[in-house]
């Protein structure tokens, strides 16, 4: 005999099986269907109303760009100062982010009002932009819907254009605000050159002093002179010894060979003294052969004293020395052998007297010099500072002034530039409502709501099932 296993029903067919056998059950099947009716009919005629009574609207969208490469610049002018721009790229802080800063620009009270006023709309009539951020991109797309495509369209261009035009206003207004800024620090800089310019030229007119090269001159010139003194002191030391030399070897001094040429190339003086000499020889021979008072001999020395009068008349007259040092100087004059001995003491007597007076001129630039030498380092150390002073000042001043004129050539340091990626397009279809996403919407909570009666139908067994104890 076979014997054959029958598997227990299960709980649906335990359910279905109390739900026919027992009224109070049919009673709640019926409640439920009249709750799930209620909801879905409300979610469906809600939804074929929404469909059916909500205007169209098309949305255009357009996307901008923002190029996130950093500028730089450096101007340096020679003897006049450097300066350096640079502008680091937007996007390299992690707590800013310019297409926030833009975004919140799009979504401005200010734009909104004036894409109004470019599409002839009210105020609360202009639609708030939808703005989307790509990430990991520098884009920004914008959407703006219209009731029709057209709409949507001028809408869009108008938020560009006004956006665009407003980040031009804040640009211009930060380009107001540095210059104003920077005229101010250029008129105080400007002020400080004119100020150390003032106290350098001043200095320099009281001091005489205009330059560090002057200082450097004064300074070698000193050297120069120290030199040439020492020169001089050697050529001096020359000359007094070939004078000492010349007057050893004629016995005289140089006053004495002075006389002696001057008496020498008067040709009266070198007549008589010629004739002189001739007379003396004359009366040295007879007075060694004749008697003192033999005629002759007397004529002889009649003629010489005479001669030796008219001689040392001339030489006086010539030289306004007395007799006899004209007698001792005649011998000199008349000795052709000695002249040129004498020139050179003359000569060397005279280059003796220059060499001394040209040490003693050199000697006292020196002495002056040297005293003026402290207030000159003083001098040259206070103009050196104001020089310094005024170069800084000036430095800065040019800097400041060709910083400013390079930063005018970057207007986007502080708002990047921004390129239209793509234009508002021109919708040919409405955007919303959208037939497929009400209805997905409402078989969604259809099935939200049959879900959620079937977990009330069922709660008793589940709860079971979960916490037998309970």
């Amino acid at each position: 005999m076979k014997h054959e296993t029958i598997d227990p029903p299960g709980i649906h067919e335990r359910l279905w099986i109390a739900f026919k056998s027992r009224p109070p059950m049919r009673r709640r099947h019926k409640r439920y269907l009249k709750v799930a009716g209620l909801w879905i009919a409300a979610i469906w005629v809600l939804t074929v109303l929404y469909l059916a009574f909500v205007p169209d609207q098309y949305s255009s969208k357009f996307t901008l760009i923002l190029p996130g490469s950093g500028a730089g610049s450096s101007l340096n002018v020679e003897s006049i100062g450097q300066a350096q721009s640079s502008v680091s790229s937007a996007f390299s802080s992690a707590s800013l982010s310019p297409t926030e800063n833009y975004k919140r620009l799009l979504m401005a009270d200010i734009t909104l009002r004036k894409s109004a006023e470019r599409t002839d709309d009210e105020v609360q009539q202009f639609p708030a932009p939808t703005i989307k951020l790509i990430d990991q991109t520098n884009l920004i797309q914008v959407e703006v819907t219209g009731r029709d495509g057209a709409e949507a369209n001028q809408r869009a261009i108008a938020l560009k254009d006004s956006f665009l035009s407003q980040l031009n206003d804040l640009r211009n207004d930060e380009a107001k605000m540095r210059e104003s800024s920077d005229t101010r620090n250029l008129v105080q800089l400007e002020k400080k050159v004119r100020t150390t310019q003032q106290a350098l030229l001043d200095f320099q007119a009281k001091t005489g002093l205009v330059s560090l090269d002057q200082f450097n001159r004064r300074i070698a010139n000193m050297d120069a002179l120290r030199q040439q003194e020492r020169e001089a002191r050697i050529t001096l030391r020359q000359r007094s010894a070939e004078s000492s030399r010349f007057s050893a070897i004629l016995g005289k001094g140089a006053s004495g060979a002075n006389t002696a040429l001057r008496l020498r190339s008067d040709p009266v003086f070198q007549q008589l003294a010629d004739r002189y000499a001739t007379l003396e020889v004359a009366a040295q021979e007879k007075q060694a052969t004749l008697g003192k008072n033999h005629g002759d001999l007397v004529q002889a020395n009649s003629e010489r004293d005479q001669l030796r009068e008219a001689l040392t008349k001339r030489g006086r007259t010539l030289t306004g020395l007395s007799q006899t040092a004209v007698l001792n100087a005649v011998d000199i004059a008349v000795a052709n052998g000695r002249s040129n001995l004498m020139q050179g003491l003359v000569i060397a007597n005279t280059q003796t007297a220059g060499a001394s007076a040209g040490l003693n001129e050199i000697r006292g630039d020196i002495a002056n010099q040297s005293a003026r030498s402290g207030d000159l380092v003083k001098q040259a150390s206070k103009l050196a500072d104001l020089v310094r002073d005024h170069r800084v000042a000036e430095a800065v001043f040019s800097s400041a002034l060709a910083r400013i004129d390079m930063n005018k050539q970057d207007p986007f340091a502080s708002y990047p530039l921004v390129q239209t990626l793509e234009q508002p397009s021109l919708p040919h279809s409405p955007s919303s409502p959208s037939v497929i996403l009400a209805l997905v919407g409402a078989i969604g909570a259809t099935f939200i709501i049959l879900m959620g009666l079937a977990l009330l139908w069922f709660r008793q067994t589940i709860i079971r099932k979960i916490a037998p104890s309970v």
